[in-house]
């Protein structure tokens, strides 16, 4: 179980407060507007900020005072986060090796992770010439291949269209349950939310609070 405690965090003038329990195997949607702190919480939980008090864990382990890479987390992004220069094997080799220099075993799991996600046969494609929704799928067999237990997703499926959005939508549900994760969704869409079955929460004006899915949606 992913735990967040009176996790606080000053910036310029927003102030932001975090209560929050998720467990594996699920989705955990947090609702809001734009500017509210959704993606300010995902950095805490990355890594990427550090906050003035309170607490992050993971299975009753403190990521407080951890790197970002050195902490159970990847990261589906809305842009992908993909380079156009490479072809789709080199980007998802960056997952495991900054440099590339990968092993067979490595290749192996890379040709693994693509079959999974429908992608099979593109590992030489170059990525620039791929579709919205095949670069998402390659961001997410990234994913896959960090076999980390936390999977953040940043509103990943704002920028495609409607029916790619659902075929993304239901891979990554997916996803999520073959593989057991944690997964922690942050959208201004509820209906992600819903078509991920995620657990609702609001979080309004920097605060989120551990709350029934019935209240965030009546809130909402």
């Amino acid at each position: 179980m992913l735990k967040i405690d009176k996790l606080k965090l000053q910036l310029g003038t927003n102030s932001y407060c975090y209560q929050l329990h998720a467990n594996a195997s699920h989705t955990t949607a947090i609702l809001g507007k734009s500017g509210s702190g959704k993606s300010t919480l995902l950095n805490l939980i990355a890594g990427f900020l550090q906050p003035e008090s309170g607490s992050i864990s993971w299975n009753n382990q403190s990521l407080i005072g951890l790197s970002a890479n050195q902490r159970p987390v990847t990261t589906l992004f809305q842009q992908h986060n993909l380079f156009m220069h490479l072809n789709v094997e080199q980007n998802i080799g960056l997952g495991i090796s900054p440099d590339l220099k990968l092993t067979n075993n490595d290749y192996e799991n890379i040709h693994r992770s693509l079959d999974e996600v429908g992608m099979a046969g593109y590992a030489k494609n170059r990525t620039a010439n791929l579709s919205g929704g095949e670069q998402q799928r390659v961001a997410l067999a990234r994913c896959l291949l960090r076999k980390q237990p936390i999977l953040l997703l940043d509103e990943p499926f704002s920028a495609l269209d409607e029916h790619t959005r659902h075929e993304m939508i239901h891979l990554t549900r997916k996803v999520i349950s073959d593989y057991k994760l944690c997964a922690i969704l942050v959208t201004h869409n509820e209906d992600d939310a819903d078509l991920l079955i995620a657990t609702k929460h609001l979080l309004r004006d920097g605060i989120l609070t551990q709350q029934a899915a019935g209240i965030a949606n009546k809130n909402h």
